[in-house]
């Protein structure tokens, strides 16, 4: 059992103790990052005369082989250390010697491994910034291309209003949008260094924390040193993150799987994103958004566990904060992958104009312009509301669309209609003159598309 820590101890750990204390199994994902901030306390140290500059060159180039070995695979963490902190500083050890001893001076393990998770999740945080900003990308060009692809909105999952398929993406936009703006924020208020704060009250030596966070790209060091070692927050606002973006992308995913059914046939999926069944062979799933729905909830398993394991810790380090790290490394590895595989669905997937605009011709959409006709007419909104009621009804009895009605039904319900009345009904006609900021018409939507475009090149 190779560990840092035995001289007050004068037996063995129970091998179940080790086991279950110990966190290689996992936080070996720290390899690099536990190096890049050793590289930088090593590098204070020999500034601050606190070690030889001879022996922080020593531990420098120690590291970086360390590094570069383990890359190219001359090197193999071992599961024999407790953790990766112990399995880099004894390898640096049996490579230069005593020299590999002092690296570990002024620091704890409970500051170092509060230093490896926050460099390991502003890595990540950047990733996953840029694959939110592919996914962006392709729902803009999808955007620019169906600025007059109609289709019906919903509420209550009932036709509504027709909109644009432009329109309807651009909702999905904003969404993803928002889910940027979070990870800027969580990388913004998580950027100081905790490094020099020690197991919990600082230490004796004249370690000089601004310029430990100046070399890792810190803002500054962070203000107090039992803050320091007990400070999870970005880890939970990270977890809440992810969970927004997969709520958001499982609602996409809802949509696409009602959109590919028998009863919509809005999209075609295309056959790389999509699987087929052992027994039914004219079936063609839409799996990915199905997966991506369905691993929703691990993520949000993991956000309830991070804030039920922090939810009563006394300061300042407790052990219960390894438990920070499996949950948010599935979490991180599982949105990530989902927005790969939903971006190269979405990015490979056709969309059935014809069918989605006689969708919405058929789904009484242009109910709510038929009655605005007749209120610009001089009718009160609740009698239009009513005559336009009615004449739904009659056109589910006729099993027609209010497109289809011949103007002397109209006339019989109110003589106020006349010829005009398909034109202002049409669904050109009801999408092209909502112009309000936001609404779907194409000129308000260039606009949006315009806003997208600066936001995506920025």
């Amino acid at each position: 059992m190779a560990q840092l820590w035995g001289g007050r101890f004068t037996k063995e750990t129970d091998q179940l103790v080790y086991d279950f204390n110990a966190s290689i199994s996992f936080d070996q994902r720290f390899m690099e990052q536990d190096i890049r901030g050793s590289l930088a306390h090593a590098r204070m140290l020999a500034h601050q005369g606190i070690i030889t500059l001879e022996e922080g060159a020593r531990i420098e180039a120690g590291l970086k082989g360390i590094l570069t070995d383990v890359r190219e695979g001359r090197l193999e963490i071992s599961p024999e250390y407790e953790d990766i902190h112990s399995f880099v500083e004894a390898t640096l050890t049996s490579r230069i010697g005593d020299a590999g001893k002092k690296l570990h001076t002024g620091r704890s393990r409970n500051d170092q491994v509060a230093l490896d998770m926050k460099l390991y999740v502003r890595d990540e945080v950047e990733e996953l910034h840029g694959l939110l900003m592919g996914l962006l990308k392709t729902i803009h060009r999808i955007m620019e291309e169906n600025l007059d692809t109609f289709m019906p909105g919903f509420t209550h999952l009932q036709k509504a209003q027709p909109v644009t398929l432009a329109h309807h993406m651009g909702a999905y936009f904003e969404m993803f949008r928002r889910d940027t703006g979070r990870l800027v924020d969580i990388k913004k208020r998580m950027n100081t260094c905790p490094l020099g704060a020690g197991a919990l009250a600082g230490t004796t030596y004249p370690l000089d924390r601004a310029l430990t966070a100046e070399i890792l790209g810190f803002d500054g060091p962070t203000a107090n040193s039992m803050d320091s070692v007990s400070d999870r927050d970005y880890i939970i606002e990270l977890l809440a993150a992810l969970s927004t973006v997969m709520m958001h992308l499982s609602r996409f995913s809802e949509e696409i799987i009602l959109w590919n059914s028998n009863e919509y046939r809005f999209v075609e999926i295309d056959d790389a994103y999509s699987t087929g069944s052992s027994i039914m062979p004219q079936k063609k799933n839409p799996d990915i958004a199905e997966l991506v729905r369905g691993k929703t909830g691990r993520v949000y398993g993991a956000l309830m566990g991070m804030l039920t394991t922090m939810k009563a810790l006394p300061l300042a380090y407790n052990k219960d904060m390894q438990e920070d790290k499996e949950g948010t490394f599935d979490a991180i590895d599982t949105v990530k992958g989902c927005l790969k595989l939903f971006t190269g669905m979405l990015d490979t997937m056709s969309f059935n104009k014809d069918i989605m605009a006689r969708s919405a011709t058929g789904g009484f959409t242009n109910a709510t312009d038929a009655a605005d006709y007749l209120v610009n007419k001089g009718v009160p909104f609740r009698d239009a509301h009513t005559i336009i009621g009615r004449l739904v009804l009659i056109c589910i009895e006729r099993g027609c669309a209010m497109d289809d009605l011949p103007l002397s039904v109209y006339k019989e319900e109110c003589p106020l209609f006349e010829e005009d009345i398909y034109q202002a009904i049409s669904l050109k006609t009801c999408v092209e003159k909502r112009l309000t900021e936001g609404a779907p018409a194409s000129e308000a939507m260039k606009k949006v598309l315009e806003r997208n475009r600066i936001f995506l090149e920025s």
